[in-house]
């Protein structure tokens, strides 16, 4: 799962950026506001890569995607950038997870066929 959460994150990440770029060209925004909030929308891109794992981390990278797809207030084709994200994020999010069981299955099945039951009955090794 971390794997597929982490492109999706650092394909945001981009995004971000170039929506950054288009709205500087709104003239009610000042710049600074601009990349102070693509800036710690970028990071907490970055940020997420590592912490997917950990508890929480899911749910804050819907956080990101929520608000991703609010950005088309200012940025009106991040409505729809924002929806593809927050599909590629359910995508992998959902598949991750699948891919992540058939590893500790496989590697549950792999400990059996050499003979350590104790590694089968406890998924040791399947991270």
């Amino acid at each position: 799962m971390r794997t597929l959460c982490a492109s999706t994150l650092i394909g945001e990440f981009f995004v971000i950026g170039f929506a950054g770029l288009v709205a500087m060209k709104d003239p009610d925004l000042s710049m600074s506001t601009v990349w102070t909030v693509c800036g710690v929308a970028m990071a907490l891109c970055v940020l997420l890569c590592g912490l997917i794992t950990r508890p929480g981390g899911v749910q804050l990278g819907w956080a990101l995607q929520i608000a991703l797809i609010a950005s088309g207030f200012v940025v009106p084709v991040m409505f729809f950038l924002g929806a593809v994200f927050a599909a590629l994020w359910w995508a992998s999010v959902h598949f991750g997870r699948k891919v992540d069981e058939a590893k500790a299955r496989f590697a549950a099945q792999g400990a059996e066929a050499q003979g350590v039951p104790g590694e089968a009955s406890t998924g040791a090794g399947a991270s």
